[in-house]
């Protein structure tokens, strides 16, 4: 190998997505582009492959900063995001996205942004800002928007909601794809929504769902995330239609972050029998020709945008390059980052024992029932303790009680029960809360729920345990869902939340991350705003009690 700069040669084998094969040969680089391929029989054993994409992501739910995100993926042999930055939309709008782009451009990491489309997600919670269809057309008419992000307010798009209508318009319009969220959608309902130009899911939840959307024309994006997790079940797919998928990590939390990447699902999917060439078009050819993206495919004219591996059996990465720039080696990643800025919005009002106090009509309530590894829940009923005419938590029956605080304006809190967590004491908060981001609190009792939303006040925004042995905090003061600190600290605070968590009984793979989605209402099927009690089935608020 000759290197100088970012001008060099290197001999190898070179898989290229387009064929499914390997090149031999020798791959000439010039000022950070691939100027040409020459066959060469007489190669080292030496395995490069393009660089990697992740197809669909929220940067703010690795709780790092862009620059940060970027440190952590390249040594996995990422070289690029297709971006939906409506977290922090939802918490400072058009700011919020300007803070991700200018962030993200101070790395050689290819960000790719879209336009959030439904910031809020619904108009039945409260979120610190909102973006209309003006901003929408905005955004998309920036170079540096290569997308309408996911279109989650599919009611909108089914029964023609006119601003629904005007963002799929201006996308249109604008040749920019627009990204679907549509959890159990099928039929004709489906076949509306698709046909308003909607391309893409990473929703699906069984298998059939993946084939009729498919089937339709809709590229179906594998999730494999912290908290939803869709591998197992849908990779049958990549068998059926190699064209028609993309992985992606959707939210990815820092210490699942720092173990691997989209990279795992390569390995995973070797282990499981499936062709390296289908696996690795998921997640090179087939994101980049669907976004229009100007990532490298190991061609003569693209961008030197590529991984070097061990061997194609393991996928172990060794090194990675992005235009030509080698910005990760053996596991470390070879450039820096400037400290971050720290936007933020957060004026909640106090929270009292009586707010959290809920008289029993009768003792019979619906419970959201959270399940690991999910997103949607269940629509539980369950007869819960009464004691001096109050609705008591029953940690025996594992149902404890979820508060959900407008954290942008003094506003009383919703209070409901869930079922799933397994916490024996203590309680739980975090200001990440998808997707208004306002605090969500689960807790065996209210003196802990209290005494973390107290400590959540104090930091301005973070997540929070706290129990018999004290308090845990991870502040996050960018928005109050993203750190200014590097990933090694950030990974071991957010570990340690999760471990002590974990001993306090709680029985899920991913605590906080679960507990996150949890006022997400456009999942079903039992949400908690801070608004109230939401029916994803019926998409309307729904009575806590249940009467016989």
């Amino acid at each position: 190998m000759e290197i100088s700069g970012n001008t060099f040669s290197l001999a190898g084998h070179f898989f290229l997505p387009e064929d499914g094969r390997f090149f031999k040969g020798v791959m000439e680089v010039k000022e950070g582009m691939i100027i040409s391929l020459i066959q060469q029989e007489d190669v080292p054993e030496r395995y490069y492959f393009p660089g990697l994409v992740d197809a669909h992501v929220h940067i703010e739910s690795s709780m790092l900063v862009p620059a940060e995100f970027a440190r952590a993926a390249v040594v996995h042999g990422t070289v690029a995001t297709v971006s939906d930055p409506h977290e922090i939309a939802n918490v400072l709008g058009k700011e919020g996205v300007e803070f991700m782009i200018r962030n993200g451009a101070t790395t050689p990491f290819r960000f790719y942004f879209g336009a959030p489309s439904c910031v809020p997600a619904t108009p039945l919670e409260t979120s610190g800002a909102v973006l209309d269809e003006n901003d929408i057309l905005e955004l998309l008419q920036r170079e540096d928007i290569v997308y309408l992000a996911e279109m989650m307010n599919f009611p909108g798009v089914i029964f023609d909601d006119p601003q629904v209508q005007a963002k799929l318009e201006y996308a249109r319009r604008l040749g920019k794809p627009i990204d679907g969220h549509a959890p159990g959608l099928q039929g004709e309902q489906l076949k509306k929504y698709i046909g308003a130009g909607i391309s893409t899911d990473h929703e699906c939840f069984t298998l059939e769902e993946a084939r009729e959307k498919a089937a339709l024309g809709m590229k179906i994006l594998i999730r494999e995330g912290s908290a939803a997790r869709n591998f197992e079940t849908l990779i049958p797919l990549l068998r059926e239609m190699p064209h028609m998928v993309m992985f992606c990590s959707d939210d990815k939390h820092p210490d699942d972050l720092e173990r691997g990447h989209i990279n795992l699902l390569i390995q995973r999917g070797l282990a499981l029998g499936y062709p390296l060439g289908d696996l690795i078009r998921a997640c090179t050819l087939n994101p980049v020709t669907h976004y229009g993206l100007d990532c490298g495919l190991l061609r003569p004219g693209d961008p030197a945008d590529f991984t070097e591996v061990d061997h194609p059996d393991r996928f172990n990465i060794l090194t990675t390059y992005i235009h030509g720039i080698c910005v990760a080696r053996n596991g470390k990643c070879l450039f820096e980052t400037r400290s971050a800025m720290t936007p933020n919005r957060f004026d909640p009002a106090p929270l009292t024992a009586r707010d959290l106090q809920i008289p029993a009509k009768t003792d019979t309530v619906q419970v959201i029932g959270a399940m690991n590894g999910q997103l949607v829940t269940q629509q539980l009923v369950r007869k819960l303790p009464v004691s001096e005419g109050l609705l008591q938590t029953d940690t025996g029956a594992d149902v404890i009680k979820l508060v959900v605080v407008n954290r942008y304006q003094p506003a009383p809190p919703a209070v409901a029960f869930i079922h799933g967590f397994g916490l024996k004491a203590g309680a739980l908060a975090g200001t990440v809360a998808h997707d208004s981001h306002n605090i969500i609190l689960a807790g065996t009792d209210d003196h802990w729920i209290l005494r973390a939303f107290e400590a959540i006040c104090n930091s301005g925004g973070g997540l929070v345990l706290t129990g018999p042995d004290g308090i845990l905090s991870l502040p996050l003061p960018v928005g109050g869902i993203m750190s200014d600190l590097p990933l090694a600290e950030v990974s071991a605070k957010y570990a340690a939340l999760d471990r002590k968590a974990k001993e306090l009984g709680c029985t899920l793979s991913a605590p906080f991350m679960t507990l996150s989605f949890m006022a997400l209402l456009v999942i079903p099927e039992l949400k908690l705003g801070d608004k109230g009690l939401f029916d994803g089935n019926t998409f309307r608020f729904t009575d806590l009690f249940v009467y016989q």
